[in-house]
């Protein structure tokens, strides 16, 4: 059973950091690529950031870049974004997805299974 678990978001200023982290299970998580996607009320789904399977390869949204860091350790099962510098505008709902084969792509429909989410709040 595939299963996707994000965690470490929380409250924060403006200028501060936070680390999500994404647990997967049930699947053989080194066979496919990943990918943060974030939502607010109101809004699209939208891209954040995606890494290959091996990690050789990554893609951000251009507001994020510079800022934020995905990587993944596949001996834990496990995707992070690293996020630094956080502005109001981060704030969102953050979705960690499966991606559907090895390589990455920023568009939604190339994943095929999403985590609940971990919310980011990010104060002026």
């Amino acid at each position: 059973q595939e299963q996707l678990v994000e965690s470490g978001g929380g409250l924060v200023q403006a200028g501060d950091s936070l680390r999500l982290s994404c647990a997967a299970s049930g699947f053989a998580f080194g066979r496919y690529a990943m990918g943060w996607f974030r939502q607010t009320p109101g809004k699209e789904r939208e891209f954040v950031a995606t890494i290959d399977w091996s990690g050789g390869n990554t893609r951000y949204v251009d507001s994020v870049q510079g800022r934020f860091t995905i990587s993944r350790d596949n001996a834990k099962n496990t995707v992070y974004l690293q996020m630094n510098l956080l502005k109001p505008e981060d704030t969102a709902v953050y979705y960690c997805a499966r991606g559907r084969g090895f390589l990455s792509y920023s568009e939604s429909n190339a994943y095929d299974y999403w985590g609940q989410g971990t919310q980011v709040t990010v104060s002026t």
